[in-house]
């Protein structure tokens, strides 16, 4: 039996500012679901949205005292990643580093596995 890699990794500054679009919601929040969708010219994207309950088939992954819902439809793609929170100059927002991914579009839009 092999050990998977975790589902998701958060860094500190990711899960600080989960917290915070948390704590500015005016609803109970399960958490935030991460998901994929097509879209770009590589194929795929990351979504991000609030979950006001957990699905029965997400998967939970409890981090840096915050709770990510992931999408069972993105858990082959995203296997290992991690998600992170810049903020730079140009762009502010949060970032992916996926060991999965085979290329990337040269806008960073969308991603391919």
């Amino acid at each position: 039996m092999t050990d998977r890699p975790p589902m998701m990794n958060i860094t500190p500054a990711a899960a600080e500012q989960v917290k915070k679009l948390l704590q500015g919601r005016d609803k109970p929040t399960a958490g935030i679901r991460i998901g994929v969708r097509t879209k770009g010219c590589s194929g795929m994207s990351y979504t991000l949205e609030f979950a006001e309950e957990k699905n029965a088939f997400d998967e939970v992954v409890e981090t840096e005292g915050v709770t990510l819902l992931i999408d069972p439809k993105a858990t082959m793609f995203i296997i290992g990643t991690e998600m992170d929170y810049v903020e730079g100059k140009l762009e502010t927002g949060f970032v992916f580093t996926n060991p999965n991914e085979k290329g990337r579009c040269g806008c960073g839009e969308s991603f391919h596995v």
